[in-house]
């Protein structure tokens, strides 16, 4: 490497040193001034209801809604967007991972995929869950990804074709997740479902009110369709 090349490689690292200190800091600074710097440095769209607490989230894009709410210890990074509905909130010590779009190492031959993960109102993520957004993962509204160490997965090994591949995952609008389930790539949950603990969604599912569960998940039983859970109007459930 010539001195040149060494000096510009070295003001990049430098430049990228000072930006992880730049977010180090940001993260410990009282609410109200940090919202004001991720709005003002990232262009973070925040609603002056929302908040995030002692936590690491940096996507390229984040849009919190109306009371929308992260909690501590959470991190969510590597991702093209995070967006939260109005009154959506995801719980403490979660960790939302992916890979850019823009990455040049894997997945060159999908050019649509997006790594990003996108939380309707009044729905919740609640703690020590890991979501894989390698690929999308949409939650509908009104549901809860309940419990605690559930794995949404959207990205595995094409054995056949010798790399790795992603797939979007979609939970539906008032669904229940219990807890410790584990949803691969390009499976779907439809609205007014529940998957049983212990679980494993492994593909698209269509039929609603309805109870998934097993390893691999199937459809169980038929849910009565007044069930209260599927026609409340506040998310968060006493």
């Amino acid at each position: 490497m010539n001195r040149s090349a060494f000096t510009v490689s070295a003001r990049r690292k430098f430049g990228s040193t000072l930006f992880m200190l730049f977010k180090i800091i940001l993260c410990l600074l009282p609410w109200s001034l940090r919202r004001w710097l991720l709005r003002r440095s990232f262009g973070y769209e925040i609603d002056p209801s929302a908040r995030i607490g002692l936590a690491w989230v940096f996507p390229k894009k984040l849009r919190m809604g109306k009371n929308s709410h992260i909690g501590h210890f959470t991190v969510a990074f590597h991702l093209d967007a995070l967006e939260l509905g109005d009154f959506s909130t995801i719980g403490r010590s979660n960790w939302i991972t992916g890979y850019p779009s823009d990455g040049r190492e894997y997945f060159t031959h999908q050019t649509n995929r997006r790594p990003r993960l996108l939380v309707a109102e009044h729905s919740a993520i609640t703690k020590h869950h890991y979501l894989d957004c390698t690929h999308e993962i949409r939650i509908g509204k009104f549901t809860t990804i309940a419990g605690h160490h559930s794995e949404l997965l959207t990205h595995a090994i094409d054995i056949v074709a010798g790399r790795q591949d992603s797939k979007p995952i979609e939970i539906g609008d008032y669904c229940f997740v219990s807890t410790r389930c584990v949803i691969l790539s390009g499976a779907k949950l439809p609205a007014q479902s529940v998957l049983a603990a212990g679980a494993v969604l492994n593909k698209a599912f269509d039929e609603t009110y309805s109870l998934y569960g097993g390893v691999p998940a199937k459809k169980i039983k038929e849910l009565p369709h007044d069930a209260r859970y599927f026609h409340r109007e506040v998310g968060f459930v006493k």
